[in-house]
């Protein structure tokens, strides 16, 4: 597989993750989890929520490229996932939404969902990399 190829897999894999992190995040939201942790997460499910997420998921999943010949799911998809949880937490939540450092005036389990939703993304974005790798046609 060429550079290119694995350029693009990367971002399609980042993209899988942005989704399922996003869906996660909105179900959590929708059926009450985030509100009954006292965090005042629920966003709706609309292309503007969606599209950003997909985006960054993609642009974030170039972090893969970094371990291209690993086969493991787990370690790289928890370990990628606290680049967009730190940038969440210390960048976005306090700067670009104004929600406090670490995005306390959500609620204070905020961190601890942004580390769970950017770890959704990280394992699935590994996964979704590893069928690509093993795939069988």
């Amino acid at each position: 597989m060429n550079f290119l190829e694995r350029l693009s897999l990367a971002f399609a894999a980042g993209c899988f993750g942005g989704l399922l992190n996003s869906l996660v995040l909105w179900l959590f939201g929708a059926i009450g989890i985030n509100q009954f942790l006292g965090v005042q997460l629920a966003p709706a499910l609309t292309p503007a929520f969606l599209y950003p997420r997909l985006v960054w998921g993609g642009l974030w999943g170039f972090l893969f490229l970094l371990s291209w010949r690993s086969n493991k799911i787990i370690s790289p998809g928890l370990i990628y996932s606290l680049g967009p949880t730190l940038v969440q937490l210390f960048l976005v939540f306090p700067y670009k939404l104004n929600k406090g450092f670490l995005g306390l005036q959500l609620g204070l389990l905020t961190p601890l969902l942004a580390v769970i939703f950017n770890a959704v993304w990280g394992l699935g974005t590994a996964w979704w990399l590893y069928l690509a790798k093993h795939r069988r046609y």
